[in-house]
């Protein structure tokens, strides 16, 4: 499957130690029900029973007529955890919450990456890089 010239790392612990996080650029949102023309491309795509869910930018969900429930900032764990690695969701969830803030994880191959409340970006990066601060020796 692709190779980025590190290895995806498996134990949680290690994980952790590794642990940042960065935003990348936009707004965005999650959109169902909705046929997407070829001028959109979504960022991601979830195929489930009641339809497909579609990760688009808020301004290309407006232009589709489509006002988004939840605007969200994109954020990505800059570490290469292997997909079969154990706790990293929950860690990351539990760092979250804890704090009162939503979190819709996205786990792609080679990171995961978070939407959170667009609001609270910042505030979910300085959670997010503190849990991996905290990991370090």
């Amino acid at each position: 499957m692709g190779d980025t010239g590190t290895v995806a790392i498996r134990d949680l612990e290690e994980i952790l130690t590794h642990l940042s996080a960065h935003q990348r650029p936009g707004r965005w949102c999650m959109i169902s029900g909705v046929a997407l023309p070829d001028t959109v491309v979504p960022a991601a795509t979830i195929i489930e029973d009641e339809g497909t869910t579609s990760v688009v930018t808020v301004a290309q969900a407006q232009g589709l007529g489509v006002e988004p429930d939840f605007v969200a900032a994109w954020l990505t764990l800059d570490v290469n955890s292997a997909l079969e690695a154990v706790g990293l969701t929950a860690a990351v969830a539990e760092a979250l919450a804890t704090e009162g803030i939503a979190c819709n994880v996205l786990a792609g191959y080679y990171h995961d990456h978070l939407l959170v409340p667009a609001a609270q970006a910042e505030r979910s990066l300085s959670i997010l890089n503190a849990l991996g601060r905290s990991h370090k020796s």
